[in-house]
C-alpha cells in the first residue's frame, strides 16, 4: 500500500515538535541530574517499548517520560494508560537486562513553555 504524502506544512509542524520533544528531554535530564538522578539511558527503545529518560535513584530504577505541552492538564491527558503498560514492560525488560532486582519507578516529567517542569514523581503504578 503506497503511503501518502505530508503536506509541507504537516511536515515542518512535525519537525519543530520533534525537536521541541528532544529539548524538553534534554531540560528533563538536566533537571534530574541536579537532583541527585543518575541518568542511564534517554530514548531507549526495546521490542516491547519506548521510554525518554531512565534514571537510578538509590536502589530505585525509575522510567520517565516526557511531556511537553502548553499546559499541565493536556500533559497529563497525553499519557494514555496503553503507552503506560508499554513503557512498564520496556522498564521490566531493561531491568531484567542489567541485572535490576529493586524497586521500579513511573514518573511523569513536563515541560511547560520553555523552561518550567514539573516532576510528578509515582505518577502511575504499572498492573
Amino acid at each position: 500500500m503506497p503511503r501518502t504524502r505530508r503536506a509541507p506544512d504537516q511536515q515542518s509542524s512535525r519537525k519543530r515538535a520533534e525537536k521541541a520533544g528532544r529539548r524538553a528531554e534534554m531540560l528533563c535530564a538536566l533537571f534530574l541530574r541536579l537532583k541527585g538522578y543518575r541518568i542511564l539511558a534517554t530514548r531507549h527503545k526495546s521490542p516491547v517499548g519506548e521510554i525518554d529518560i531512565i534514571a537510578r535513584r538509590g536502589k530505585v530504577l525509575i522510567a520517565i517520560e516526557v511531556k511537553n505541552r502548553p499546559n499541565r492538564e493536556t500533559a497529563l491527558f497525553a499519557l494514555r494508560p496503553r503507552q503506560q503498560v508499554r513503557i512498564a514492560r520496556a522498564l521490566e525488560s531493561y531491568a531484567r537486562q542489567i541485572g535490576h532486582d529493586g524497586d521500579l519507578r513511573f514518573d511523569l516529567m513536563m515541560v511547560h513553555g520553555l523552561v518550567r517542569v514539573e516532576h510528578l514523581r509515582n505518577a502511575w503504578h504499572a498492573s
